[in-house]
């Protein structure tokens, strides 16, 4: 079961306290910025969590919706659209509250999700940048993979700030450009089942507060484990991106 720590009380709390309960996901996010792409972030990755483990999810967006450079960054990074609600929303008042919002923001009344501030430093292109310019976010093929900025900003807690630069940046593209390729290779030999204490470190590490670095760290030693066959790490690795989101298939069928 995943359990968040509320940052109202600093205790964790189941974040679906009803079984197959209706769990309300209410995203409240900065106009613009990297700390806003964050938070939809953070809340894209949550409501992954919840329906992995059977969880029906409402997901919304409060504020203003016209925030066309916000929307078009987001999507770069492969992070689905919340339904807009302006202010709030009514009629579910029985359903469990999640806020994912910036740590020190002021949030209505249910478990707050804190999401810590972004540091961006020079060499990062404008649009990640958070530049509320949506035309400047390149299409496929066309600058920086932004998935690169997807996994950089998943690298560290989301109660700990982190810091985005040129480096960190090509890091994280060096390490998905490693993975697809191996997992395009694995793909190519017999699939074998995640072997079950791998999935139960990687369920375990999601939902002790939504840990995503954990999660990395597991697909790092199933990278360089040699015992492990090829077949069983592309399992792995295609189990754990319903919840990464990095796109770690697709290239599949792309080298010969």
């Amino acid at each position: 079961m995943l359990r968040i720590t509320d940052a109202r009380t600093g205790h964790p709390v189941p974040a679906a306290p009803v079984r197959r309960g209706l769990t309300r996901v209410e995203v409240h996010a900065p106009a613009h910025g990297t700390g806003a792409l964050r938070v939809l972030l953070v809340a894209d990755v949550l409501v992954r969590a919840l329906e992995l483990d059977g969880t029906p999810v409402w997901a919304h967006r409060t504020g203003d919706p016209e925030q066309a450079g916000l929307r078009a960054a987001a999507a770069a990074l492969g992070i689905r659209p919340f339904e807009d609600t302006g202010g709030g929303a009514a009629g579910l008042g029985g359903a469990q509250a999640l806020h994912v919002a910036p740590a020190d923001a002021d949030v209505p009344d249910g478990v707050r999700v804190g999401v810590a501030r972004v540091e961006v430093l020079d060499g990062v292109p404008p649009w990640m940048a958070g530049v509320d310019a949506p035309d400047a976010v390149p299409t496929e093929g066309a600058g920086p993979d932004p998935t690169a900025l997807r996994l950089a900003l998943l690298s560290e807690r989301r109660d700990v700030p982190v810091r985005i630069d040129a480096a960190s940046l090509g890091e994280a593209a060096d390490t998905l450009g490693r993975w697809r390729r191996a997992v395009a290779d694995w793909a190519r030999l017999p699939s074998r089942p995640v072997p079950e204490p791998l999935r139960v470190r990687l369920r375990t590490a999601w939902e002790d507060d939504l840990d995503v670095p954990a999660v990395l760290r597991v697909l790092r030693e199933v990278e360089d484990d040699p015992d492990l066959p090829p077949g069983a790490r592309f399992e792995t690795y295609a189990y754990a991106d319903r919840l990464l989101g990095l796109e770690l298939t697709r290239e599949i069928g792309m080298h010969a």
